[in-house]
């Protein structure tokens, strides 16, 4: 079967992204998947078409608003060329955990920030013009936004919210070089893309959907590559029992979950959060309109800036 439309998905090389890639292809040949990766994807690629896969890999660096940009305004030349289907729809699956609050991009920014929060913007709003009627944005947050022992075992701390330039930069949390820092940095930002989704959700045409979504804890991950070798011990090799338990989720039941939240076949309205397949409220916090106005305020100054 002839492709018929396009797909642009972050964060398919590892974890939940590179099964729910499969999944998405597998399943779907009028699917036609484009990949956007900061390193080598040939395998994931090669893997995907083995499968009968119809897919095209963009290396771009996520923590680069710049090459995002960049990125975008090709992907745009190859759907107006007819090299592409018709854009139905962004998985924004990509996002990392780090273990300090330092780490800085070639941009100056915090690269937790830069990949969970300023990424999504920069390539949904460069592409949202060219999206067909009636698909779907999706992107991937995490239930350590409620910042409760319930929802992240205490594992990750709650989020601290700041203005986003000051989450935008290096070193917005108390004692910056530690995990802990790096951990608050992570649930900041899933915060941040909660209140991004909603952003969206008021300012995208009324045919055009977004949903954030979450898969849970899901152990095995990759997420915390960048953890201790203790901490890796645990979340690779402990944790996994926790999947016979309602507390954790199976990397191949997130995939799924992602996979059917992307292609619309959990129903939800434009701006809801799923948790798992279905949809439930966020946390209190994530409801903060003037937030979400400061967020979308100064993640728009950034992309005018990057026009200029």
């Amino acid at each position: 079967m002839t492709p018929t439309r396009t797909f642009v998905m972050t964060g398919a090389t590892r974890g939940i992204g590179r099964l729910a890639a499969a999944y998405i292809v597998s399943g779907n040949p009028d699917v036609h998947l484009v990949l956007l990766a900061r390193g080598n994807a040939d395998d994931i690629a090669t893997e995907l078409r083995g499968s009968g896969g119809n897919v095209t890999v963009i290396t771009t660096d996520l923590s680069s608003p710049v090459q995002i940009r960049a990125t975008a305004d090709r992907i745009k030349a190859l759907l107006s060329a007819g090299d592409l289907p018709p854009l139905a729809g962004i998985v924004a699956n990509a996002g990392i955990q780090l273990t300090n609050a330092l780490t800085e991009t070639a941009d100056g920014y915090e690269e937790t920030f830069a990949v969970n929060v300023l990424a999504n913007h920069v390539l949904i709003r460069s592409l949202s013009e060219s999206l067909e009627a009636g698909t779907r944005i999706t992107v991937t947050t995490s239930d350590t936004h409620f910042g409760d022992f319930r929802h992240n075992l205490g594992i990750v701390p709650a989020p601290v919210w700041h203005h986003p330039a000051t989450l935008a930069a290096p070193g917005a949390f108390a004692d910056p070089e530690s995990a802990v820092a790096g951990r608050t940095a992570y649930s900041t930002s899933k915060l941040a893309v909660v209140h991004l989704v909603h952003a969206f959700a008021r300012r995208l045409p009324n045919d055009v959907q977004i949903v954030s979504y979450n898969p849970g804890f899901v152990p095995g991950t990759g997420l915390a590559r960048d953890a201790n070798r203790f901490e890796q011990f645990i979340v690779n090799r402990v944790m996994p029992a926790l999947t016979l338990t309602p507390i954790a989720t199976t990397k191949s039941a997130a995939a799924r979950h992602l996979k059917d939240t992307a292609l619309g076949g959990i129903v939800a309205a434009t701006g809801d959060y799923i948790d798992r397949g279905r949809v439930v409220r966020s946390s209190d916090e994530s409801y903060d309109r003037a937030r979400e106005d400061e967020l979308w305020d100064y993640t728009e100054q950034l992309l005018a800036d990057l026009r200029c």
